[in-house]
């Protein structure tokens, strides 16, 4: 029990659609921080920020190119645990 508060921590950074959708977009591989805000359809400063949070917490990583910015998932597990839940959540939704 003393990871509680860690775990809320997570939580709480997941509790976010945008962080959600980021993730599942990085499902398919690699993408720069342009294919990303564009396929949100968010801005790239609202694009990098959302990656910032996820990057400093672990769940991804970050390669540069150049000018190019580039990020991946970090953790296949977390991907996993992503699916699961929302194949828990589509069961109790039906």
């Amino acid at each position: 029990e003393h990871r509680l508060p860690e775990l809320a921590d997570f939580y709480k950074l997941l509790g976010n659609a945008t962080r959600l959708r980021i993730l599942l977009a990085l499902a398919q591989g690699e993408l720069c921080v342009c294919d990303i805000a564009h396929v949100l359809g968010l801005s790239m400063p609202a694009t990098s920020h959302q990656l910032k949070l996820l990057r400093d917490q672990g769940w991804l990583r970050k390669r540069d190119d150049g000018k190019m910015v580039y990020y991946r998932l970090h953790s296949a597990q977390l991907l996993k645990a992503l699916r699961s839940d929302l194949k828990l959540l589509e069961a109790r939704l039906g």
